[in-house]
């Protein structure tokens, strides 16, 4: 069996790792849940100046809440898969409703909101709460099926089903955010799709 990912790949993110994203200084379960669905099929670069504009009207999953659905979408304009937008004016309604304001503290609870899959969930969890939860988004993916030697394609049930246990098993114990963040800036800057770098 392959040795875990972490031992050297947290060194690797101290030294190169992307640590200024706006998203990143005050990483409260709002703030990551937010760029968590904006990052959705829409790259970094992209989502940085929407992702500012969307917090300085709407601070708070409180100021979602309690907007009308149509000035969520105009926040949202130009970033496309709307879906996601209305989404997430629904989450901030029910986290807002029936969590008090306070988004859920578990993996489990988080998946049961519009919008939040598994991967969603663990990186809401880990990056925000500090809780050890494995994530999977197309990066995370690239990273494991490189390691592996994983050439199937990843949308099949049995190759989705072993990538989430490479990915429960690379995740440590410790340093949970800093290796969430680290694996998806390895597949975003280095393990790139088309020309990794070496």
């Amino acid at each position: 069996m392959l040795p875990r990912i972490a031992p050297a790949l947290l060194p690797w993110f101290d030294r190169y790792g992307r640590k200024s994203l706006p998203w990143q200084q005050d990483p409260t379960p709002y703030r990551v849940w937010v760029s968590e669905i904006m990052l959705q099929q829409t790259q970094v670069t992209t989502v940085v100046g929407y992702f500012e504009r969307f917090m300085g009207r709407f601070p708070n999953v409180a100021t979602v809440a309690s907007a009308e659905a149509d000035e969520v979408l105009h926040y949202w304009s130009g970033l496309g898969y709307y879906a996601r937008a209305r989404n997430l004016h629904r989450t901030a309604q029910l986290v807002a409703r029936d969590h008090s304001g306070e988004f859920p503290r578990t993996a489990s609870e988080l998946e049961s909101l519009p919008g939040i899959g598994r991967s969603t969930a663990g990186a809401i969890a880990s990056l925000a709460m500090g809780q050890r939860q494995p994530i999977l988004d197309g990066n995370v993916k690239r990273v494991l099926c490189r390691y592996h030697a994983i050439e199937r394609w990843w949308g099949d049930a049995a190759t989705m089903r072993e990538l989430w246990q490479h990915a429960d098993r690379h995740t440590p114990a410790e340093r949970v955010a800093e290796y969430t963040q680290a694996i998806m800036d390895l597949g975003a800057t280095v393990c790139l799709r088309f020309r990794p770098k070496r």
